[in-house]
């Protein structure tokens, strides 16, 4: 047995990969204990995403310690795996400000590192990257450079990693696929390429309909993602190996700390947790209203007992979504279809056609890679779809390829579609109830990640009209028309002035219908409109009640807040609204400036 010698610390020596490379092979196990407990112990206290990098740690040292880092490509799709790599590259000492205002990014990131040669927020997007950088190696005579995607087994099954690798078979490029095969993406990895995977052991692997081998790939493994000395040994081999390769690894998400082994959903991203114990400190969470992700899970349940044509469906994520109620109690009712949106929605679209009502809850981030299927397969069809628009607007740390800030302004140009952002949590209850109740077309019910302001939430249903907003509070100079929970800052804004019988505060909840009643009484009664988003200003919101003034040849004061014509950063959302000029202080400072 090996004896690490602990009076050195290994990792304090490394602040880049070169450093990592003169190191014999056999302190390689001392280092990978080292960055595995760094790892362990700085999200403990900071918070980030555990389980994915306690993974690949062997991994991540054997292919910087192989490869020629960074002249040899190292894509990481998608980046939850990457802490480890991003700590041997320059940014340890950074670490501690891993998805905080102003430090480095939780995902691999081109403009903080040369070590980070694509950004990887969403998943499946590592083969089409690496095998564009290898084209391109043999376009500019440097055909010798190696080029790695290192691919969790749930991202492979998504259509556009497919997309890769059958292209990738047919080019000759120095393209080297990893498949980090642990069964498990956030929730459990699922569908006909998961259950090949399962048969394939460290002591087995089936001789017959290698489906890697099928397009064209030369195909190795499995090997132990743990076993050091197996991967140097195979990565070094592989090296040599010309045309596209894939290695398949098979490791155990959360490797390290038992907690994170045993429940690997939890240990995902598990918030502050006792370092030694693994324990996750808990919170007392009875009191507090409850989050938009568990109203959306437990409403549709109720409203699924009684009705037997509706059905649920998430790509990927039943856990962050809480579909997982649904599937816990309507399994054949309830689908999760992996990481494939585009799939999700035309599937939707399918269930739509023969009179389902379908609930397809997808993140908002998200839904952009399904923009085609929106269009063509739901509202040029003009089919009742349920587009539940999780994690809408600011999302907080885990940041710009995250926050789902475009979703009113690319959704609002399509004809058929209905947009509503329900201002708390019975607005959102209300809105999913209605809707099984019959719709002429799409809608897209927009709601935002985290806890909402109401504990009592479980109240009776009530149908909404749809196009309908409200009055939240008259007044006589100013109206502030909000969309979303948004509103909460907006009244909080309003009651830190003195003069604020002189603001107006109306809740649209509808962006498409606007309702055009109420805008029209507004327009004669205010000078100024003030309207108030937390989305991107362009297109968004207070673009359409923009768009209607002109139509109606009104003449207004309007000004849009909203989000800039900027990618936001990480930084929690209270910070994030906070610079947006959304937050309550913000926002009473500008109606001041306006009376």
């Amino acid at each position: 047995m090996y004896l690490y010698r602990v009076s050195e610390n290994l990792l304090n020596t490394i602040t880049k990969p070169s450093d990592l490379r003169r190191l014999p092979k056999e302190d390689l196990p001392q280092l990978a204990a080292e960055l595995r407990d760094f790892i362990i112990n700085i999200v403990a206290v900071k918070e980030g995403h555990l389980g994915a990098s306690l993974g690949v740690v062997e991994l991540t040292i054997a292919l910087h310690y192989v490869f020629n880092t960074p002249d040899d490509l190292l894509v990481w799709d998608v980046g939850h795996q990457a802490y480890g790599h991003k700590i041997l590259t320059g940014r340890r000492e950074q670490f501690h400000t891993n998805r905080r205002l102003g430090g480095i990014s939780g995902f691999p990131k081109r403009g903080e590192s040369e070590y980070d040669t694509f950004g990887t927020g969403h998943s499946s997007t590592a083969i089409s990257a690496a095998l564009g950088m290898a084209i391109a190696a043999q376009l500019t005579s440097d055909a010798e450079r190696q080029h790695i995607a290192v691919v969790g087994d749930a991202s492979i099954a998504s259509g556009m990693a497919f997309e890769a690798l059958n292209h990738a078979g047919v080019t000759n490029t120095n393209l080297l696929v990893i498949l980090n095969d642990n069964a498990i993406g956030i929730d459990p990895s699922v569908g006909a390429l998961k259950d090949y995977l399962t048969k394939v052991t460290l002591d087995d692997v089936p001789d017959s309909d290698n489906i890697f081998e099928a397009l064209n790939f030369n195909y190795s493994g499995a090997i132990d993602g743990h076993d050091l000395n197996a991967l140097l040994s195979e990565l070094n081999r592989l090296k040599s190996v010309k045309g596209p390769k894939l290695l398949h690894v098979i490791t155990t998400k959360g490797k390290g700390l038992l907690q994170a082994e045993m429940d690997q959903v939890k240990y995902h991203a598990p918030g502050k947790f006792n370092a030694l114990t693994g324990d996750v400190l808990k919170t007392e969470t009875a009191h507090l209203p409850p989050k938009y992700q568990d109203v959306f899970g437990h409403t549709i349940v109720e409203l699924a007992r009684d009705n037997p044509r509706i059905i649920g469906i998430t790509p990927a994520m039943p856990t962050g979504s809480s579909l997982k109620f649904m599937m816990e109690e309507f399994p054949e009712r309830a689908f999760d279809v992996g990481i494939a949106e585009q799939h999700a929605v035309t599937f939707a679209a399918g269930l739509a056609t023969q009179g389902m009502m379908v609930y397809c809850n997808i993140y908002s981030t998200f839904l952009q890679r399904a923009y085609d299927q929106v269009i063509h397969d739901v509202c040029l069809q003009n089919l009742p779809v349920i587009f539940c628009l999780d994690r809408a607007g600011i999302v907080g740390e885990d940041g710009a390829t995250h926050h789902g800030i475009f979703d009113i302004s690319y959704l609002r140009c399509i004809p058929n579609i209905a947009i509503m952002s329900p201002r708390n949590e019975l607005e959102l209850r209300n809105i999913l109830y209605t809707a099984q109740l019959g719709l002429h077309g799409p809608i897209a019910i927009r709601y935002p990640r985290g806890r909402g302001t109401m504990v009592d939430w479980q109240q009776p249903f009530q149908r909404m009209d749809i196009g309908r907003g409200s009055v939240l509070k008259n007044g006589s100079d100013i109206a502030v028309l909000s969309i979303g929970p948004i509103a909460d800052n907006v009244s909080k804004a309003i009651d830190l002035l003195d003069e604020k019988e002189r603001i107006g505060h109306f809740d649209l909840r509808f962006v498409k219908p606007l309702d055009k009643e109420l805008l029209m009484a507004i327009f004669e009664n205010y000078d100024t409109l003030v309207t108030v988003e937390d989305g991107v200003i362009a297109g968004g919101f207070g673009s359409a009640v923009a768009e209607l003034a002109t139509e109606v040849t009104v003449q207004k004061t309007i000004k849009m807040l909203g989000i800039p014509d900027v990618f936001p950063e990480h930084g929690s959302t209270a910070e994030l609204h906070d610079l947006a000029g959304l937050s309550a202080e913000k926002l009473a400072e500008t109606l001041k400036e306006l009376l």
